[in-house]
């Protein structure tokens, strides 16, 4: 044998990857695993009413009204505020069947779940036919458990969870040399978020570099893609976003405004985490993580802080990324002529796991699947039910984060001091810290000039008050 051959050993397919074996259920038994997974975690919170944000109640009332055939209005952003002028997300009319059946904002929450959980399938798949069915498993399961999408499970239901099986369908199909699979699962991200388009133009380069040796049809193709894209993220921005919002793009001051070495740390964290409990840092050595660069790149260049850091959804459209170019790595490093390398690529995907599942048991929302409390309605709940259950269907309301996801499904719901002008006929806050005082019908006189409010009830720090 030559030293030639010992370095550099002959491509290793994997037998379970052969051409016309029976179909295999491993990717499908990991998705339900995680979809149940996921369930629990998001509707058990709603159940509890553990909500630090509005945007559960944004989307249903938008969704909401496209179940009805109306303009997607969310009166949370301001009275009759075209949702398509705060994020361009017409994707989300897609949920609007499902909900016009179960309405509700735990439809949602099923319907993100069942997103996320579908993307472990060309994951798992891919994974499986490049590195055989245990690592593929190792590589599913972990990816299911990535922080970014526990996090993004955990806060609230998001346009994001469109994005996330579409980027790991299309990654998929562009490691098996599907080209035109891979532009067309890209697609449809135009349509999920208004930054997304930039990141079918990157999956297009990438598509285009991989098919260069096939043939040019396919690379210019690819590279028409990735123009249009581009154009089209442009346009979004500067034309459709502006056509529905009445004061433009709201966004700008948050896409810009930082230095590239402002909260460098807290970014510098970010990326560690976005790169190494996910693959041990071996997805710089594949080109699929240029499908990353643009959301990196306006999360990094903003001047928002919270785009910076490991927390919320952001993330989640990330994790496919990187779960799929550490496939591509290890599929590349295992004919490495470097032992040492080739080792530690082969190893990756059980360490992932490993990694992925000692997060979940410690810091991770999954951690909370031990907890008793997580499968129970608190009393509290049940109470501030009950109160709320006073304001009749139909009603204006001007609530806040706590009360407002028990009312977007049957009431016209406006953000606590964002009437802007518009004189609801209830009023409801979670008061327990006493933010608007002691007495809470003195704040709502003072949000409401010369209108006055009594007080209907009280329960557990929830506050309903009724215009008189």
């Amino acid at each position: 044998m030559t030293s030639d051959a010992i370095a550099r050993p002959a491509p290793v397919t994997p037998a379970d990857a052969k051409p016309g074996r029976a179909w295999w259920p491993g990717p499908y038994v990991v998705a339900g695993a995680l979809f149940l997974v996921y369930l629990v975690l998001s509707v058990g919170r709603f159940r509890r009413m553990e909500w630090a944000s509005w945007d559960l109640g944004i989307f249903e009332q938008a969704i909401r009204a496209y179940a009805h055939l109306q303009t997607p209005v969310a009166d949370l952003k301001g009275p009759g505020a075209n949702i398509l002028g705060d994020h361009f997300s017409p994707v989300i009319a897609a949920v609007a069947p499902v909900y016009r059946v179960f309405p509700g904002p735990v439809t949602l929450l099923v319907v993100q779940a069942a997103l996320f959980a579908l993307s472990a399938v060309p994951v798992t798949r891919a994974a499986s036919r490049l590195l055989g069915r245990p690592r593929g498993i190792a590589v599913g399961v972990a990816y299911g458990l990535f922080w970014g999408i526990q996090r993004a499970v955990e806060f609230d239901f998001h346009e994001i969870a469109f994005a996330v099986p579409l980027i790991a369908f299309a990654l998929e199909a562009l490691l098996a040399g599907r080209w035109r699979a891979a532009l067309l699962w890209g697609l449809p991200l135009v349509l999920v978020k208004e930054d997304l388009g930039f990141t079918l133009a990157a999956l297009a380069v990438v598509v285009a570099w991989r098919a260069r040796h096939t043939g040019r049809r396919a690379v210019w193709t690819a590279l028409g893609v990735a123009v249009a894209a581009a154009v089209f993220a442009v346009l979004v921005f500067t034309v459709f976003i502006p056509a529905f919002a009445t004061a433009g793009y709201g966004y700008w001051d948050k896409i810009h405004g930082a230095g590239p070495l402002d909260g460098l740390g807290t970014k510098l964290t970010t990326l560690t985490w976005v790169l190494l409990p996910t693959s041990g840092l071996l997805a710089l050595r594949s080109p699929l993580l240029l499908v990353a660069a643009p959301t990196l790149g306006w999360r990094f260049l903003s001047g928002d802080d919270h785009y910076w850091s490991t927390d919320w959804h952001y993330s989640a459209v990330l994790m496919p990324v990187v779960a799929l170019a550490l496939v591509d790595a290890v599929d590349i490093l295992r004919r490495s002529g470097r032992p040492w390398l080739r080792s530690y690529a082969l190893h990756m995907p059980t360490a992932v796991l490993a990694a992925s599942l000692a997060l979940a048991a410690t810091s991770m929302p999954t951690a909370k699947l031990v907890e008793a409390k997580t499968y129970e309605k608190p009393a509290r709940v049940t109470a501030v039910e009950r109160l709320l259950d006073r304001i009749p269907d139909g009603a204006t309301v001007e609530a806040d984060t706590g009360p407002l996801t028990r009312l977007t499904s049957r009431c016209r719901v406006l953000w606590i001091g964002g009437s802007k002008g518009l004189v609801p006929d209830w009023i409801t806050i979670d008061n327990g810290s006493k933010w608007a005082g002691e007495d809470p019908t003195a704040y709502a006189t003072q949000l409401h000039p010369g209108e006055r409010y009594a007080l209907v009830g009280e329960a557990e720090g929830v506050v309903l008050m009724r215009r008189v």
